[in-house]
């Protein structure tokens, strides 16, 4: 799951940094030092795509809470299941 905000500042590298610990519980990774982005891609396990995108949505919102930032409205969310991410064709 990869989940991306925008807001209006441009955040520090601590920022990112604060946002990656938080993530990392949830195999994640994070983005968007020097811009005004931030998001983050996680592993998320669930029945659907649109299980998985609530999921993630909880997850990325515990994060930005436990890092600090400020909140920014959601610009993209892109879903990928393990057969897309892989290049199976099912």
């Amino acid at each position: 799951m990869g989940i991306e905000t925008e807001g209006d500042r441009v955040l520090s590298r601590e920022e990112v940094v604060e946002l990656a610990d938080a993530v990392a519980t949830s195999s994640g990774i994070a983005t968007g030092i020097g811009t005004n982005r931030y998001g983050a891609q996680l592993l998320v396990q669930a029945g659907s795509r649109d299980e998985a995108i609530a999921k993630a949505r909880q997850e990325f919102g515990r994060a930005v809470t436990t890092a600090g930032l400020p909140v920014y409205p959601v610009v993209r969310v892109e879903a990928v299941s393990e057969d897309e991410d892989s290049g199976e064709d099912g």
